[in-house]
Parts: structure tokens; sequence; C-alpha cells
């Protein structure tokens, strides 16, 4: 009888503990997970300057100075530029003036030209009627003829005077053109010498000083590491068997703990459950995938929003703790589920580290 009721006893349980785990799982892998930039430089140059070498661990706003390159040998390809884009514009207007006293000849004599058509033609209306002689007719053919030379003459000059000009582009000499872009892209290059923070966030660990040469090349080490500190920057997200979410859904009621606040439960609501697990994605590359082996039992993740007020905590980016989700099947587990949470927080206290 004795060990029947053991086993009895041992079955109940082992099947509580399973239908509370399904319902309302527990996960002892939680963190917060925040996102950082590494700041690479635009362009390659040493370091002459970090204003924020006694500012590091301190909250920055989006767009201040985070380090300045020597800007010396920018500055000389920006002045070259400049006095390059001068000499074009100068020896372009030189190239302008035929040009616009081709386009005036061409003008004028079109003008004559519809002077000499409309002379002729009022000249033989008249002819027609025996108002004038065909002497008269005939001086009137022989103006319309050499002004449709004459205008023919000035086109083709004109013509000649453009060609000479160059290739325009929207009305603009291309050398002009292409001159501004390039005085433009130094100007560009001129401008990221001074380098500045991306968002709103801080550096830590900064070891940047003057005197270092960076480059703009991701294969080497980053300048620095800015923390991006917006709320939309971090995700508190809980690591749960791939079974134990089958119930979950997002708004479900969720509690969390972290290691570094020990004896303190903070509730929360489930954000979103991620469809994707890190072990199945595919990356493009000329292998193909191996499953020889037995495949890893990764974990899913759940994104969790607290709702309580943690400011009066010292919670740093990346704590750890442990979470758990109370959906609504079998809510009277859930009380069970929340005791044992709140004796997992107690046993933060104790730590041995120092002693």
């Amino acid at each position: 009888m004795l060990a029947t009721a053991a086993l009895g006893g041992i079955f109940g349980l082992s099947m509580l503990f399973i239908t509370m785990a399904y319902n309302h799982p527990f996960s002892t892998n939680a963190r917060i997970y925040f996102s950082v930039t590494q700041i690479f430089p635009a362009v390659k140059g040493r370091v002459i300057e970090v204003p924020i070498a006694n500012r590091t661990n301190q909250h920055l706003e989006a767009g201040e100075v985070l380090f300045k390159l020597d800007p010396k040998p920018y500055e000389y390809i920006v002045a070259e530029k400049r006095a390059g884009l001068a000499d074009a514009e100068a020896n372009v207007a030189q190239l302008k003036t035929p040009v616009d006293q081709a386009a005036a000849a061409t003008a004028k004599a079109k003008a004559q030209l519809e002077l000499a058509q409309a002379t002729y033609d009022r000249q033989a209306e008249l002819f027609q009627k025996n108002v004038v002689a065909q002497a008269t007719l005939d001086t009137a053919r022989r103006n319309l003829d050499a002004s449709k030379d004459a205008t023919t003459e000035t086109i083709a000059a004109e013509d000649r005077a453009r060609q000479a000009y160059g290739a325009t582009v929207d009305g603009e000499h291309s050398v002009i053109v292409r001159l501004r872009n390039e005085l433009a892209d130094a100007q560009y290059d001129l401008d990221q010498t001074v380098v500045r923070a991306p968002t709103s966030g801080f550096v830590t660990q900064l070891a940047l000083r003057p005197g270092v040469y960076v480059v703009p090349a991701p294969l080497f080490n980053s300048a620095l590491i800015f923390v991006n500190d917006s709320p939309s920057d971090r995700a508190l997200a809980a690591a749960f068997q791939q079974n134990a979410l089958q119930r979950v859904h997002a708004g479900d009621e969720a509690e969390v703990l972290f290691k570094g606040i020990p004896g303190r439960v903070f509730k929360a609501k489930v954000r979103v459950v991620i469809d994707a697990i890190a072990a199945g994605q595919l990356k493009s590359g000329g292998t193909l995938v191996s499953v020889g082996g037995a495949l890893p039992e990764d974990r899913a993740l759940a994104v969790l929003d607290i709702v309580e007020d943690v400011s009066a905590y010292q919670i740093p980016l990346g704590s750890a703790g442990e979470a758990a989700i109370y959906t609504e099947h079998i809510h009277e587990l859930s009380l069970l589920r929340k005791i044992l949470l709140r004796m997992r927080s107690w046993q933060n206290y104790i730590f041995l580290e120092g002693i």
C-alpha cells in the first residue's frame, strides 16, 4: 500500500508539473538584449580629437561629435577641386561667347529670311494683279534666295560653335557639371572627418585616443562601440522549449525576475513570440547544409514587455533573468508557478563571490 501511494503521489506530481509547464511555461534563460552600432569613419585618417573622452557611459544626443580626424588632406583636395572648377568656368565662359554670337547671328538671319519671304509673297501677289513688273518680282526672288543661303550658313556656323563648346547637361557644360560633382564629393569627404553620434545613446569602454589611425573598413576593428538607448533598440527576450510555447499568445500575462535584484518579481506581458529559430537559418554560400548529425534542439524566443516601473532599480542592458508566462488555460495552476518563481528570486540573495 505504501509503495502504491508513493507511486501514485509521484505520478500525480509529475502530471501536475507537466501540465503546469505546458500551460504556464518557465524559462531560466531571459535577458535584456540591446542593439549597438559599430562606429567606422566614412574616410580614413588620424584621430586628432575625442571630445567624449571624459563622457563615457553618459547620454549623448544624436549628432554630437564623437571624434575628429585630421582634415588637412581633405581640405587640400577641396581647394584643388574648387580651383579646377573656377578655371573651367572661366574657360567655358570664353567658349560660350562664340556660341552666343553665332546664336544671335542665326536669329538675325532667320528674321531677315522671314522678311524676305514676306516681301516676295507680297510682290508675287502684286505681279499676279499686273501691279508690278517682272523685274521687281525677280529682285524679290533673288533677295529671298540670298536670305536662305545666309540663314543656312549662320546655322552651320552656330553648329560648329556648339560642337567646339562641347556637350551639355541640362543646358550646362558637362565639364562644369563633372567638376562641381567632384567638388561636392570632396566636400562630403571633408565633412566626414567629423564623426557624430548616429542616434541617442552612449559610448562605453572607450579606448580611442588622438593619434590612432582609423579606416572605414569593417575587416578591421571599429573605432568605438555606440550603444543605442532608445526603447525600440532593446528587448527583454526569454528562451523557452519549443513545445512550451504552443499555448502562448501575444498579450498573455508574464513575470520576470533578474538575478541582480533578488527577492523581486516584475509583472510583464508577452509582446510577440518570434516565429523563427536561429538554428534553422540559411545563409547564401557555395555549400549545402549538412544534416548528417543530430539537429540541435534550439529554443524559441518570446519577447516580453515589463509593465511595472523599474526606474528605481539598477538593471544594466544585457542583464540576465528568468521568466514565466501565464496562459488562459488551467489558470489555477498559475498560482503554483508564481510561488515557484518567487522562491527562485529569493535564491538570488545567496551568492558566494567575494567570500
